[in-house]
This record gives structure tokens, sequence and C-alpha cells, in this order.
């Protein structure tokens, strides 16, 4: 996942913007009486890439929940009648070896992709906001025993271990949740501890513990919150990381197995007839592209709109 880092600035759009890490909840004022959540989403709109990526995220969503509708065929069904069949009227992105219809498949597959990626990405992110920040605010001997754990895990084969732990699993995609999100919140995990050290002394911090605030709800309420901008690019990102991470163990039989598909399960049957059938690895292949275009357009869009110091967001983001 990308470590992203946030800073504050004087926006020309703003009279005056809140620091990511200021001492105190302030309310940002801008031209025309703009809040925050307003300023950040005028900038956002202002880079069409990031809408474009919007547009075709949401394209995705509503194709892999509805575009079961609009065909009679389940991913299971087989018609033995068109065997490896191009694109026609009635299997629209033809059919496999088995006589599954590609289109039903990919509508599946590509549902259970998101799916899977958005749990891990969301789980990865409260997992390592919840480790990082805790590492940072408790200090001495739970801060190096916590970056100990993850400098250890960063350095373990983690696919290696994906691939067999998945495949004892049997290709369950509930246990391939799991399993990526146990090896997939090392690095934000890291990121968030080191933004949080320089947060534990600030005046909010030491007021609640004054005031006999406890530490799990000083992290969750005075800690966290304040590391916003930074765990929404790379829950953003973390999307994209996760599809590759398990299009490639289903790519190589270790994650999502049959009967269920998924668009790795569905490029690794492409891929030895990607000559003489194309439209079995051009379809899923398309998907992905389309979804990791979306997702990197998107989070490059939220870096910016949150983050007023980079070129583009200071620049309203046009591109």
């Amino acid at each position: 996942m990308a470590e992203a880092t946030h800073t504050g600035a004087t926006h020309p759009e703003a009279a005056r913007v809140e620091a990511p890490h200021a001492e105190a909840t302030h309310t940002v004022e801008a031209p025309g009486g703009l809040g925050r959540g307003r300023l950040y989403l005028r900038r956002f709109l202002r880079n069409r890439l990031a809408v474009t990526g919007v547009v075709i995220f949401a394209l995705l969503v509503l194709f892999s929940v509805f575009g079961g509708l609009f065909t009679a065929y389940d991913h299971t069904d087989a018609d033995f009648t068109a065997l490896t069949q191009p694109p026609s009227d009635v299997h629209w992105f033809g059919t496999n070896q088995g006589g599954n219809d590609i289109y039903a498949s990919a509508v599946h597959g590509l549902r259970r992709s998101l799916v899977i990626a958005v749990s891990v990405s969301v789980l990865t992110i409260v997992v390592a906001a919840v480790i990082g920040a805790s590492a940072a605010y408790f200090g001495g001997r739970v801060e190096r025993l916590t970056l100990a754990v993850i400098h250890f895990l960063l350095i373990v084969p983690s696919f290696l271990i994906l691939a067999l732990v998945s495949n004892r699993l049997a290709g369950d995609w509930r246990a391939l949740i799991l399993v990526l999100t146990v090896f997939g919140w090392m690095s934000t995990a890291r990121v968030v501890w080191s933004v949080s050290t320089s947060l534990r002394e600030r005046d909010y911090v030491t007021a609640a513990e004054f005031m006999g605030v406890g530490p799990l709800r000083i992290i969750v309420r005075h800690i966290i919150p304040h590391l916003g901008s930074l765990l929404i690019v790379n829950l953003t990102l973390g999307v994209v990381a996760t599809v590759l991470s398990e299009t490639a163990l289903s790519f190589l039989g270790f994650g999502v197995q049959t009967p269920d598909v998924s668009l790795g399960t569905m490029l690794a049957d492409g891929a030895a007839t990607v000559t003489s059938a194309p439209w079995l690895f051009a379809f899923p292949a398309g998907l992905l592209v389309l979804l990791t275009v979306s997702m990197t357009f998107i989070g490059d869009g939220l870096r910016d709109a949150l983050d007023p110091t980079s070129v583009t967001g200071a620049a309203g983001g046009r591109r």
C-alpha cells in the first residue's frame, strides 16, 4: 500500500485551512463560506482524472451488481452446444471450454474480486490504524515490541505463505480475506506509527489524559481521526493492491477456486488460449485494467484534494 503523508498549508482558495495535526479542531474558512468537506470536494471534482475514476468505478460496481439481470445464464451454467464459442447474440462475451458463459462469469468474477478487495482494504486500514496509533501512544516496550513484529513480518516472504495457506483452505474467498488482511497491514501500520509519534505530544492528548480519559478512547477519538486523510488515501490504493494480490494468487491456483470464479481465475483460464480464443482473456483483463486504473485515479485525486501543498491540489487539480 502506498505510504501517504499529509501536511498542512494555506490554500489560495481558503482564508484558513486546518492543518491535519493541529492542536485543536477548527472550522475551515473559505470564500463563500465553504466548509472543509465542501472545499475538499471542490478540489476533488476539479481533478478530471479523479472524476473519471469515480465514473468508471461506479459503472464497474453497477455491472457487478446488476449485470446478471441481462443474461439468462449463471456463471456455473454450461451450454454444451457452444463450447469455446466467440462472442455472439446468445453469449455476448463468448464461452469457455466447458461452455460457461463468459459474460455471466465476468459479472460474478468482478463482484467476487470487489468484495475481497474492499473487505481486505477496510480491515487492513482498521488494524493498521489501531496498532500503529497504539504503539505510538504507549511508547516504551509496547512500541519497541510492535515495531519488532512489524519489521519481522515485512521481511517474511508473505506471498509464499499466502499461497500455501490459501491452498490448504481450498480457495474459500472468506478465508482469503482473512489471510490477505493478516499479511497486509504492516506497511500502513508503520506509516501510522510514524505520524502518530508527533500527535501523542499534542495539547489535546495531554488535556484528555489530565481529564482521566482512557488510553483506548484517546487513541480512537483524539489520534486516529487526525490521520483521516492518510487512511483514506491508503484505503483507496489498498483496493488496487488487494485486487492485484488476489488476482495473482487466483492466477497461480492458490486463490479463489472453482466452482467460484474471480478475475484471477478467469485470467488463468484464458492465458492458455490467448491466441486461439482471445475473448477468454481479453474481457477479464479489460475489467481488471479498468478497476485498477479507476482506483488509482481516485486515490491520486483524494491525495491531491486532502493535501493542499501538492502541486495539483494547490492548482485546483486541473489535468
